[in-house]
């Protein structure tokens, strides 16, 4: 595993910021920390990083101890934090050139290159951070969070203040860095982390309270399965509601109803089967997905 959480906690006085939380990420795992606003995930975050200390508990980055060799564990991860510090005085290609020299990295021009095509600066390279927009100042961020090449990336609201086409872009950078590296990617943008994420961590209060698959807690999270159908022809509800898979049939009118099945067959052959007994023409047919926005809330209220 390229990081892992074992029973950290830290406590500030009396209170609690995290409470005993586990978890583990490996190589090629998008994992989405998620969390209301002061449920701990900074400052899991700053742990991981070496920022702060923990105050019981142990956690690793490649094998190395975040108390015992913080030197070793800064090497191995790329942080880009909530509020981006930038110069904002200095010129972007400047400022990453200047990143570059304290990495100590060879053919440094050519990395400083390599990253601005990477995050899509081409354009704006030669202007100073302070011109620029938020979503480009998020994009120079995340170029001086890779430019040393580390295996673990560690993203904490990466997409704060980008556009509709931004957001395309960096979801697509951040997948392709996914692909070789472990990322850990903070956000408040539930579709941001189902359409980026392979996993799930999620902090409520400084515990943890969910840590599994988008797909495995979409399935176990909802007690029956949901089928949005639309019919040519009235649907014969009270026959169908005999059915032994069947728990709810609900009308939403205009010939479309929502039916409630059990979770131990598959509800979309059952009721196209039932449509084609009783000669009724499907328009839709749609099984309903549990949303990581519905997990959330469910898990955090």
């Amino acid at each position: 595993m390229s990081v892992v959480v074992d029973k950290i906690s830290k406590h500030y006085g009396a209170q609690k910021a995290l409470d005993q939380v586990s978890f583990s990420a490996k190589k090629g795992e998008i994992v989405g920390l998620l969390g209301p606003n002061g449920a701990g995930k900074t400052t899991t975050m700053k742990i991981l990083t070496c920022f702060i200390p923990q105050t019981s508990g142990n956690a690793e980055v490649c094998g190395f101890n975040v108390s015992k060799d913080p030197i070793e564990v800064r090497k191995k991860i790329g942080y880009l934090p909530e509020h981006n510090p930038l110069y904002h005085e200095m010129y972007i290609k400047e400022y990453l050139e200047f990143i570059a020299g304290l990495y100590k990295i060879k053919n440094k021009k050519s990395r400083v290159a390599e990253m601005i095509e990477l995050v899509g600066l081409q354009k704006e390279q030669h202007k100073k951070i302070q011109e620029i927009s938020k979503g480009y100042r998020q994009r120079v961020g995340l170029a001086q969070s890779m430019m040393h090449d580390p295996e673990v990336l560690i993203l904490d609201e990466p997409t704060s203040g980008l556009d509709p086409n931004q957001l395309a872009e960096i979801r697509n950078v951040i997948r392709s860095i996914g692909k070789e590296k472990t990322v850990i990617f903070s956000s408040h943008i539930m579709q941001e982390v189902q359409a980026i994420c392979d996993r799930v961590v999620i902090i409520n209060n400084g515990k943890l309270v969910a840590d599994d698959s988008i797909e495995a807690l979409q399935v176990n999270r909802r007690e029956s399965q949901s089928l949005l159908i639309e019919c040519k022809q009235n649907l014969p509800t009270d026959i169908l509601k005999k059915k032994d898979f069947i728990q709810e049939v609900n009308s939403l009118g205009d010939n479309k109803y929502r039916i409630l099945g059990s979770k131990k067959v598959d509800l979309r052959e059952q009721v196209f089967n039932f449509a084609v007994e009783q000669k009724i023409t499907l328009l839709q047919l749609n099984l309903e997905q549990t949303t990581v926005e519905d997990i959330f809330q469910e898990l955090t209220k």
